[in-house]
């Protein structure tokens, strides 16, 4: 299994399970526990600095090749790399003083768990120290990597969303393009469904369920204007139009065809992750995905007939369309780092070296997190990869706020989600309403003693 791939969903998982941990590694002493960064870069690296990841397989022996280099443009240096390192096992290394430099993590939603607990440290003085630009990285990754107006890590390649859809089937229906908007990917979805001889679901256009593959709430930011939270950062906002309108145009679709019908058919789906995902096996003519199920397509069904687009988005939205949803890796320096120095120097290398970050990207197939590296011309990718580096450049690219709850807000929505698809909450505004109330309280107590 492709571990990058899953790492988002995973992470988040694993960032509101462990968040009483990173709370802890922030509370022991009060202080970074490790040595302080120097008033001047050094003019000469050396010495041993240890990185932790969660890549495995192929995406780890990418790590391994920009470190190789690392090391080749620095004599004096070795780095130590751990590998597979989810965010429970960086966050309890971190509490309990462990040998850890530099740490990346596969999900933006610890972000505001590693940084609020001071897990990570704060970098803006060594990116003043250095003069780095940070103008360089998408504003969108820059901002995700922030957390309480300070920049304690650096994003290193994103996941973007869009849209996949089968060439042949949509031409064998009569369609030329795929859709813009919801309504036009519910009337081609609704098309493209075909049925059993006893009713049930034989083939679908599009899955409307939440909780299929990667439908969720939050890939589905960029299809509307719904803000996550207040403008000052303080409240939860998903109450709002934006988010009424993608929740009524979904219930509507469910029920045209029946939640019943559609639950039966998802269960018996293949695994997201294997070669029976149901887009690649045709039983899904149109799918929400990221950018790296191209890789997946060109692995394991190199002959399927497909293209990109942004993912549709709603009516009344339509500037919108062109942008998406954006998550991806982070990398920051653990407050207990006895080489802070040379950690930033690896740190940076991993994430604003041009070079490097296409290395990466070409071989772990993610998006470039900078401008430099976005429009570079040694990007190795098939076409349809493009659709997501134009999703990425778009100034309609959107992500979600970093909370000190980590992933808890999303998860509150999708639990509502799931009662409202399957018609056990009925009133959406109250649904909403309750869910904003039960995020604030838990930001209330994530500030309590």
């Amino acid at each position: 299994m492709n571990t990058h791939s899953t790492r988002r969903r995973l992470g988040a998982m694993l960032a509101l399970a462990t968040s009483a941990t990173v709370v802890l590694a922030g509370c022991a002493g009060g202080s970074s526990g490790g040595a302080d960064f120097s008033s001047t870069a050094p003019a000469k690296l050396s010495g041993t600095v240890s990185l932790w990841h969660f890549f495995s397989d192929r995406e780890a022996k990418a790590i391994d090749g920009v470190v190789a280099d690392f090391e080749k443009a620095n004599p004096g240096v070795k780095v130590k790399v751990h590998s597979g390192q989810d965010d429970e096992k960086l966050a309890k290394k971190i509490a309990t003083g462990g040998d850890i430099d530099v740490a990346i993590s596969g999900s933006t939603d610890s972000v505001g768990l590693f940084c609020s607990s001071g897990s990570f440290r704060d970098l803006d003085p060594v990116i003043k120290r250095d003069g780095v630009d940070m103008s360089e990285f998408t504003d969108v990754a820059k901002k995700y990597t922030s957390f309480d107006g300070k920049q304690c890590a650096l994003p290193m390649l994103a996941d973007v969303y869009g849209l996949y859809y089968n060439a042949d089937l949509l031409k064998a229906a009569g369609y030329t393009a795929p859709p813009k908007t919801l309504s036009e990917l519910k009337e081609m979805g609704l098309k493209l469904t075909t049925y059993n001889a006893d009713g049930s679901i034989k083939t679908l256009g599009f899955n409307p369920l939440m909780n299929y593959y990667e439908n969720q709430p939050v890939n589905y930011t960029g299809t509307i204007d719904g803000p996550w939270m207040s403008d000052d950062g303080a409240k939860s906002a998903l109450n709002n139009q934006g988010w009424k309108d993608l929740a009524t145009w979904q219930k509507d679709y469910v029920d045209e065809i029946g939640y019943d019908k559609l639950k039966a058919f998802t269960s018996g789906l293949g695994d997201e992750w294997s070669a029976d995902n149901a887009f690649q096996t045709g039983q899904i003519a149109m799918n929400m995905d990221g950018e790296w199920r191209v890789a997946f397509i060109e692995d394991q069904k190199p002959d399927l007939n497909y293209g990109t687009a942004p993912f549709p988005v709603g009516d009344d939205y339509a500037s919108l369309y062109g942008g998406g949803y954006t998550t991806g890796t982070i990398a920051g320096i653990a407050k207990g780092s006895s080489h802070p120095d040379l950690a930033w120097a690896l740190l940076k290398y991993l994430t604003t070296d041009t070079n490097t970050v296409v290395k990466l990207a070409n071989g772990i197939k993610n998006v470039p997190t900078t401008k430099a590296a976005l429009n570079s011309a040694d990007l190795d990718y098939p076409q349809q990869f493009q659709t997501f580096l134009d999703i990425a450049a778009s100034p309609n690219l959107v992500s979600v706020p970093a909370t000190a709850i980590g992933h808890a807000n999303q998860t509150t929505f999708q639990t509502f989600w799931d009662q409202w698809q399957s018609g056990e909450a009925t009133d959406l505004d109250a649904g909403l309403a309750k869910v904003d109330e039960d995020i604030d309280n838990a930001l209330a107590l994530s500030k309590a003693p």
